[in-house]
């Protein structure tokens, strides 16, 4: 029910819902259609018509007829019908549901109502049955009959099952309903009282449904023809005494067959056998049969079944199964064997180890208990000596060197077979050619071989599982019998993605050949996991990866490469693919400080498979360049230590560059005065006025003989050798200009900071030489206009000292147009580095 008009009272509408109800109850609308099943897919017509004087409420109002097919709206025609009815009617074109509901609504004054509906049922008409089958049941004689019954008609189908006794014979007589399929099944049993037994009568099945009627093929039978019979039961099982490979068989019938007459079966097998052995036209009523062709010693397991002799019916099940094992007797045939022989270490004796193969099952004749070896065969009186007794299918045994021949026997607890001769050849024959392995299936290999040019009486067949434990001897080696032959199938221990060692051997006359061996697999697969990669070395622009080989277990087949990936972090991915005998390889042409991801992958020819991933970052600088770069490092660093001990040891070098200047403060002239002037009067340190002081006096004291340099080292002062002056002769400059100095050399005036300082006095130089010297230096004495006497020591002082005349600017003093003399050498040799006591500074630099 919709709701559209929401003005419409709810008291109005309920009542037109009420009013609608109940006229549709008492006939106010009809629906029809044309047919309520139709075929799938077919066309669909259907009317609503509508009796307003019926309808309560819609007497005065226009009437709309809408439809639904269940719940999807469909459109019709609607128009006026005879006595003031509406009309609606609806066509579906294809109506492709199996079953629908059609719906006639009417809508009045925005309400919707239902006021009429038919269903609708689409389908097939009704399947033809087919395969039917009648069995009769002798227990209760009941005749149970199955069929198919075809594609699903989508619609309500009865099936019944009809019987007409006479109808083969085309009687008139009208069918009768033999049984109906209960649940939806395909089988029913009609009774006993409904059948006639040796007598022909028709049996159908017939399926009907709204659409159609369908029969399947009528079958005319005599219910005893189908009969199912009840098995026979075995009584004994026993060989015949002087036929031992044949049984004789005692069984007896059912009694509800025993009136019948019976054709019988009788199936048999040995549980190696694959597949039953049956013996057929066995007469049901003989109760006895025999049978020849049985093995000796193997246990059978028989089985036996009857039905009617006419060739009709159905055979009875197979009876309660019985075991029987015949008599043994002495095994039969050769034996397969082979051998490897080597000499021992001390003794003459040959090492031989001698394998052989179990005597086929047709040969054994039983079960065989054990093998015996032996060094001469046996003659009638004289049982040899047995070098080997065993239940296992190898031996190892010592023998005397020379020893060409072996004899190899099986017994079992009939007897004893006869010797099989084994003869020792040496393996120096040509060997196969053209040697190579197919697989066979899963678990089996094709060995082929070209025919070698000399004949060949047999050849062996050995292979082994790469990597896997050896196995017995018996499980790893066939012998092909047939020297013409050109291919073997191996079958024995041979599995998938497993590599077996083959080895071809062929047997000539009076040798064996060489050995022809080949790699094979059954079935190949891609590797079980890829080899974990390790990093060898690196670079700054390779690396050197490397790797353990797949064990040959894992690999799953033949590796056919390696593909060496690596990627770096702006995705540039490279690859190279690696010769799988290979174990290592270098990745080149890398960008320096490079963080890369490398994995390997392993392929075979049927898949790949990749392993884990390595990171790895080349480096900035090769192990070359950074033991060039140490290397330069390490001789610029012992090139520095070299200069710094030449200049320490080398004194002119030292004297160039690094001047040694006498520290005037530790001199002894700064702690001595002369006797001449000790009488003056001297000022004390505590009254002395801070500030520049001038030097009055120059005193120089000669006393050893020799010349010595002036204050410029051009005029030599000339002594007495061996004298000391009376007194010292003065240097006195007057002042004002025009008085000439008395001495050696006259004193030009040298002004101070000010420009006009204090005048020098005097100055004296004392030759007294150092303690232990032939030719000492002179001693400077300065005094100055303080009184305080200026002592100089022109030894070398502890601590460099400048030269305090270069300094870019005229001394104090001095007239700047150049009245000064010519800038004396950089080391003054006889005031070089003096220092004034008392940190008094020397302004002068002039010559005395």
């Amino acid at each position: 029910m919709a709701r559209r008009g929401a003005g419409t009272p709810f008291l109005l509408r309920l009542s037109l819902l009420l009013l609608l109800q109940l006229g549709g109850t008492l006939g106010c609308a009809s629906v029809a259609v044309g047919s309520p099943v139709v075929s799938l897919g077919s066309a669909v017509m259907a009317s609503c018509t509508i009796r307003s004087e019926l309808c309560r409420g819609l007497e005065q109002g226009k009437v709309q007829i809408t439809w639904m097919l269940d719940n999807e709206p469909v459109a019709g025609s609607q128009h006026q019908g005879p006595g003031g009815t509406e009309v609606s009617n609806l066509t579906l074109p294809r109506f492709n549901r199996t079953q629908a509901k059609l719906w006639c609504w009417v809508e009045w004054n925005g309400t919707k109502q239902r006021v009429g509906m038919a269903e609708i049922r689409a389908g097939y008409p009704p399947a033809k049955p087919f395969n039917l089958s009648c069995i009769l049941n002798l227990s209760d004689y009941g005749l149970t009959c199955r069929w198919e019954q075809g594609a699903d008609s989508h619609l309500p189908t009865s099936v019944t099952l009809k019987s007409h006794p006479s109808r083969c014979r085309r009687s008139r007589a009208p069918a009768v309903t033999g049984c109906t399929p209960q649940g939806g099944h395909s089988h029913c049993t009609v009774p006993r009282r409904l059948l006639q037994l040796y007598r022909q009568m028709e049996i159908w099945v017939s399926a009907a449904n709204a659409l159609g009627t369908a029969e399947s093929e009528h079958l005319c039978i005599d219910p005893m023809d189908v009969a199912k019979l009840d098995p026979p039961a075995l009584q004994s099982i026993q060989s015949i005494p002087f036929q031992t490979d044949c049984i004789a068989l005692a069984w007896e019938v059912a009694r509800s067959n025993a009136h019948m007459e019976l054709q019988c079966e009788l199936r048999y097998r040995a549980p190696e056998d694959p597949a039953w052995a049956l013996v057929t036209g066995i007469v049901g009523q003989a109760g006895t049969t025999q049978r020849c062709g049985f093995l000796f010693g193997t246990q059978y397991h028989f089985q036996m079944r009857c039905r009617r002799s006419s060739a009709r019916g159905y055979w009875s099940e197979w009876s309660l199964g019985r075991n029987y094992t015949t008599h043994e007797k002495a095994p039969t045939g050769k034996l397969d064997a082979w051998w490897s022989a080597r000499p021992a270490g001390a003794g003459g004796q040959l090492e031989v180890q001698l394998c052989w193969k179990a005597p086929r099952r047709q040969e054994a004749n039983g079960r065989v208990l054990g093998y015996r070896v032996t060094l001469s065969p046996r003659r009638r009186g004289r049982e040899p000596r047995t070098i080997c007794n065993t239940t296992h299918t190898q031996c190892n045994f010592s023998a005397p060197v020379g020893t060409r021949r072996v004899y190899l026997s099986a017994y079992n607890a009939a007897g004893e077979s006869a010797a099989t001769e084994v003869v020792l050849l040496e393996r120096k024959g040509q060997p196969l050619t053209g040697l190579r392995a197919v697989p066979g299936g899963e678990r089996s290999l094709w060995v082929c071989w070209e025919a070698p040019p000399a004949p060949a009486a047999a050849y062996v067949l050995e292979w082994q599982r790469v990597s896997s434990e050896p196995s017995r001897c018996s499980a790893c080696w066939q012998m092909e019998r047939d020297g013409a032959a050109t291919a073997a199938l191996i079958r024995d221990g041979i599995e998938p993605f497993q590599r077996y060692n083959i080895s071809v051997y062929p047997l000539y006359k009076d040798a064996i050949g060489v050995p022809s061996n080949i790699a094979a697999y059954s079935k190949q697969n891609a590797p079980s996991y890829a080899p974990k990669l390790h990093l060898k070395s690196i670079s700054k622009s390779s690396a050197e990866l490397c790797w353990d080989p797949v064990p040959v277990e894992m690999q799953n087949g033949f590796i056919t490469s390696y593909t060496i990936f690596w990627a770096n972090s702006t995705a540039e991915v490279s690859s190279a693919t690696v010769n799988p005998s290979l174990s290592s390889f270098v990745i080149r042409e890398l960008k320096p400080s490079t963080l890369y991801k490398v994995h390997i992958m392993a392929s075979t020819a049927a898949g790949s498979t990749n392993g884990t991933s390595l990171t790895l970052v080349t480096i900035v600088l090769d192990d070359i360049e950074i033991q060039f770069l140490f290397l330069t490092l390490g001789l610029i660093f012992v090139l520095l230590i070299l200069l710094l001990i030449c200049f320490q040891k080398n004194g002119r070098v030292k004297q160039q560059f690094w001047p040694s200047i006498p520290d005037p403060a530790n001199s002894s002239l700064g702690k001595w005065v002369p006797a001449e002037l000790q009488q003056e009067p001297l000022q004390g340190p505590s009254v002395r006025e801070p500030g520049p002081a001038t030097i009055s006096t120059v005193t120089v004291l000669e006393r050893a003989a020799g010349k010595q340099p002036s204050a410029w080292g051009k005029e030599p002062a000339t002594t007495t050798a061996g004298t000391f002056p009376a007194l010292p002769q003065p240097y006195v400059r007057q002042e004002g200009p025009g008085t000439p100095g008395r001495g050696r050399a006259a004193a030009e005036p040298c002004q101070g900071p000010g420009g006009s300082g204090e005048t020098i006095q005097y100055a004296r130089v004392v030759g007294d030489g150092y303690k232990g010297q032939q030719h000492a230096p002179p001693r400077l004495y300065l005094r100055s206009s303080s009184t305080q006497p200026l002592l100089l020591d022109p030894s070398p002082s502890p601590k460099p000292y400048e030269n305090l005349w270069f300094h870019g600017a005229a001394p104090h003093g001095c007239p700047a147009d150049g009245g000064c003399p010519e800038e004396p050498p950089a080391t003054f040799p006889l005031l070089q580095g003096l220092r004034i006591s008392g940190a008094e500074e020397l302004h002068d630099c002039r010559t005395f």
